[in-house]
């Protein structure tokens, strides 16, 4: 989905995706309080969406990075939270991600500390070597042993700050929250998704996303 706007601000049933998504969270009643992370020269626009769509009394724009860990720190940084409290990290463009499952997922936090949102596998997983001619495979993963990571991801606020603070001082960039707060050495717990909680990457997820909020609408 290359293109001049970014995937968040495309139109899904006439809304931005990053609206769906805020829509989700704004509905629980538990979630007191929103954070939405972007780069310096869309936060003009995302305030002005977030305003439109009623949504200035529980969201707060902050000003990302270029990375989405170094984003998810300055919205950290920006939260008045306390150590024990709750944070779940949520990706844009998953915006269908329902009330129930935000539920299950502050629950699970609340419980173990720290949980993601994640799905079986049902294909079966290689582990592979890439080399100058393809990949080559060099295992198979038994996929009782495998997840699928969506979000939201949740931790207790002061473990995930303390956890990033030990990635920053060692340099390490991981692909999403919870590979961070693993490698603090805090297990994660894994709270069941659903396909439709689905990232919108290629064209087709959004006909996908389409079908799924018709569906619903019924």
């Amino acid at each position: 989905m290359a293109g001049p706007q970014p995937k968040q601000f495309l139109a899904l049933d006439g809304m931005p995706i990053l609206i769906h998504s805020l829509r989700a969270f704004a509905a629980v009643p538990r979630v007191t309080a929103i954070y939405v992370a972007v780069r310096k020269n869309e936060m003009e626009r995302v305030q002005a969406q977030v305003a439109e769509y009623g949504f200035t009394d529980r969201v707060r724009v902050v000003e990302g990075g270029d990375m989405r860990q170094m984003s998810v720190a300055n919205a950290l940084a920006a939260l008045p939270a306390q150590p024990d409290d709750l944070v779940l990290v949520h990706d844009a463009v998953r915006p269908l991600i329902d009330s129930a499952t935000i539920e299950r997922t502050i629950d699970a936090v609340a419980e173990y500390g720290a949980a993601i949102v994640g799905m079986p596998a049902v294909d079966t997983i290689k582990q592979v070597e890439r080399t100058a001619h393809g990949a080559l495979i060099t295992a198979t993963i038994p996929r009782e042993f495998v997840v699928l990571a969506q979000t939201p991801q949740g931790f207790r606020c002061g473990l995930l700050q303390s956890a990033f603070a030990e990635a920053a001082a060692d340099g390490f960039v991981g692909t999403d929250e919870a590979s961070v707060v693993e490698r603090a050495g805090h297990p994660v717990a894994v709270v069941h998704g659903s396909p439709v909680n689905l990232k919108i990457t290629h064209p087709g997820d959004l006909e996908l996303a389409e079908f799924y909020l018709r569906q619903r609408a019924r």
